[in-house]
């Protein structure tokens, strides 16, 4: 069994790997409670997008799992560009009672997107 056990550097691997999962996972259960709407997509998404963005900047961690998370944005941001397609998601975050103009002003986005919705 000797053979099959983990060393030191792979235990770290395996570490790193966790925290990253971890904004997967509490998103995933997050949109499984409850009632989501469209207005969390978004800021989930932007959640997502800047651990993603962290990590690739993280010297600490394994080149191969920075590797990995470069693509995982590339599939993300894919994804993240198709809800430019529709202001809906915009709308919803402006027409929202917590968020209104504010979310998007908080989180940095273009003046041009915001006023496009307005």
């Amino acid at each position: 069994l000797r053979a099959f056990e983990l060393s030191s550097q792979e235990w770290e691997i395996l570490q790193q790997l966790r925290d990253l999962l971890k904004v997967f996972k509490d998103t995933t259960l997050f949109f499984s409670r409850g009632s989501p709407n469209i207005t969390m997509v978004i800021p989930a998404m932007d959640l997502i997008d800047n651990t993603l963005t962290k990590a690739i900047r993280n010297e600490n961690l394994d080149d191969a799992i920075r590797t990995a998370v470069g693509l995982v944005k590339r599939v993300l941001s894919k994804y993240y560009k198709l809800s430019d397609l529709s202001s809906m998601y915009r709308i919803a975050l402006v027409m929202h009672p917590r968020h209104k103009l504010q979310y998007f002003e908080c989180t940095g986005w273009p003046k041009a997107w915001i006023d496009e919705v307005v």
